[in-house]
């Protein structure tokens, strides 16, 4: 893709699924990672994988429900590489229960990571974007485009026991569209992906991994999975080089002219 390589890119989530695969496919395109994940050991894997590739990148192992995680992450990308011009938003967990039985904790949990976090590290994020891109105008000069993707969901659209998980979601899209016009004359564009059924920890049947986040147990009991994949138009859940290849193009030059757009990657499923 044109307009992706040297480029640098913030990656949240980028130990595992979706976000491990941007990460990879970015720095395939020749970005400059800065990759970051809760866990030290899968965060090593991605950037030993990026390494192997000759590519170039750091890694930052922390939550995005850390306070100060944009400013870690856009500080780390400044001082490693100069500056921030791309941004994808991958980190997350499911914490699922109908809303009667679902506690504050439980809510305010999912809402702190997926939208919470996800506010901060564009935020920050786009502070760089912005003065950069002043600057350049200060100069008489056209600033360079700069890509902000964020993710949402299916969910989104509401779901079954994932009242937190779905508020937080929706929220994260309007989120997206005001970073869209507020970056419009700065050159900085701004989309969201949801995601239908993708092969990762948070879809997987419950009962072939041992997969925890705190109180919350990762994945899908496999009888509920297997009636979901049944229901799927495709039969099949996507893999996360599928997830990937759409948020490699809203990093390109081929999608400057894409912004405030929700781009739903589900295999149909929405419309069936």
């Amino acid at each position: 893709m044109n307009g992706i390589e040297g480029k640098v890119a913030i990656v949240t989530g980028a130990g595992r699924g979706i976000g491990q695969a941007v990460a990879l496919g970015l720095a395939e395109q020749g970005a400059l990672i800065v990759a970051n994940d809760l866990d030290q050991e899968p965060l090593n894997e991605t950037l030993s994988q990026i390494e192997a590739m000759g590519g170039k990148g750091v890694g930052l192992a922390a939550s995005v429900g850390d306070a100060n995680i944009g400013t870690r992450l856009a500080d780390l990308a400044v001082s490693s590489f100069g500056d921030v011009h791309l941004v994808f938003t991958a980190a997350g967990y499911t914490w699922d229960g109908m809303i009667h039985r679902m506690t504050d904790d439980q809510w305010q949990a999912i809402i702190d990571i997926h939208l919470t976090g996800t506010f901060r590290v564009v935020r920050d994020a786009f502070n760089v974007m912005r003065d950069n891109a002043k600057a350049a105008m200060d100069r008489g000069e056209t600033p360079v485009a700069r890509h902000i993707v964020t993710v949402s969901s299916q969910s989104g659209f509401g779901n079954l026991g994932q009242a937190n998980y779905a508020a937080a979601k929706a929220g994260i899209v309007g989120l997206t569209r005001t970073v869209a016009l507020e970056g419009a004359m700065f050159n900085v564009v701004a989309n969201s992906v949801a995601y239908g059924a993708i092969d990762t920890r948070l879809t997987r049947a419950r009962e072939s991994q041992e997969e925890r986040h705190g109180q919350a147990v990762l994945g899908i009991p496999k009888s509920r999975r297997d009636e979901m994949v049944g229901d799927l138009p495709m039969k099949r859940v996507g893999t996360v080089e599928e997830a990937a290849g759409p948020v490699i193009f809203l990093c390109s030059d081929q999608s400057n002219y894409v912004s405030g757009a929700l781009l739903e990657i589900n295999g149909a499923s929405h419309i069936s």
